[in-house]
């Protein structure tokens, strides 16, 4: 028998309803890498203002070349760092890059968080992107959809089954000789995102939803129809959630008409929360807001949509 899904999942995702999320560092993107000062000031913020999660980003390497750092420091330590320092807003990797991690490994820390911290773990996957960490690691990037499919196989059942029959070329487990440890209660919920080299018909039959990338309403609307149509052919009772970023400015003027910035808008408020609405309306049930190219500061943003926004798009209460 599976396991339940831990509570992190019905914290955030419910049918059409939305949840609000933060993808840190919490400073401009610039050349330089991200100082990280504020960040935990910032997620106790995020947290006493209800936002429902932090998601924190799976990227090794300094590209001199890039202005793009993820959060500077190694996902899983600075995921336990917040574990510790808040209480309960959700802790979600987005994402975990599959082929530059063993399977048997990323499951044993998936665990041992979800025992130190429970139900706070919601698990997105990635075949990943970034040549100079494939380069770092002396794995092959061109096969990094295989190596995913193989992987994602492989930690579902260690996280999900109590006696799992793993054999091929990366792990052997005989779940009549040997366990996962620890254990835990509730299932870690596992998110692919992107399409992960993979069809979505692939990502419709596996996972526990989806996670992807800013689009405009009209072009991600269509997507997740296609999405829960496919999940549908294949379970027609169940209920894969939809979560995607959103790069914002979030300007003084409640009223400033959107503007286009990489991957999301330059607004107002009040034009972001029609814009929510869109988003809700149209399928998604979780949206993470990442400020890379925020021109205020952070904090002041963070305040403004804790108390203007997030009463609007609250966070679930748990299933016991």
């Amino acid at each position: 028998m599976s396991k339940p899904l831990s509570n992190a999942y019905h914290k955030l995702y419910h049918p059409n309803k939305m949840t609000l999320g933060f993808l840190p560092p919490f400073e401009p993107m610039t050349t330089q890498l991200p100082k990280m000062d504020n960040t935990l000031d910032i997620a106790k913020k995020l947290e006493a203002y209800g936002f429902g999660a932090i998601w924190l980003r799976d990227v090794m390497m300094h590209d001199l070349s890039s202005n793009d750092h993820g959060q500077l420091f190694d996902l899983w330590t600075y995921l336990g760092y917040l574990a510790a320092n808040t209480k309960d807003i959700v802790l979600g990797t987005s994402s975990i890059v599959l082929p530059l991690r063993h399977p048997v490994r990323t499951a044993h820390i998936a665990s041992s968080i979800e025992r130190l911290y429970p139900e706070r773990l919601i698990m997105g996957v990635a075949s990943g992107d970034r040549k100079k960490d494939f380069l770092a690691l002396g794995v092959d990037r061109d096969t990094r959809g295989e190596q995913f499919i193989q992987s994602h196989e492989i930690l579902e059942q260690l996280l999900s089954q109590e006696t799992p029959a793993i054999n091929n070329d990366i792990a052997y487990i005989d779940g009549n000789e040997v366990q996962m440890m620890p254990q835990t209660n509730k299932r870690i919920p596992i998110f692919p995102t992107g399409f992960a080299q993979n069809s979505i018909d692939w990502l419709a039959q596996h996972g526990d939803g989806w996670i992807q990338y800013p689009r405009s309403p009209h072009e991600q609307e269509q997507l997740i129809y296609d999405y829960r149509y496919l999940v549908s052919q294949h379970n027609k009772e169940q209920f894969k959630p939809f979560t995607q970023t959103l790069y914002i400015d979030l300007t003084e003027n409640p009223n400033h008409v959107p503007e286009a910035i990489p991957l999301g808008f330059r607004l107002g408020r009040n034009h972001l929360k029609e814009l929510l609405y869109q988003y809700q309306d149209i399928g998604v049930n979780h949206l993470a807001f990442v400020p890379y190219f925020a021109r205020r500061p952070v904090e002041d943003i963070v305040d403004e949509l804790g108390e203007e926004i997030v009463p609007l798009f609250p966070t679930h209460n748990e299933i016991n």
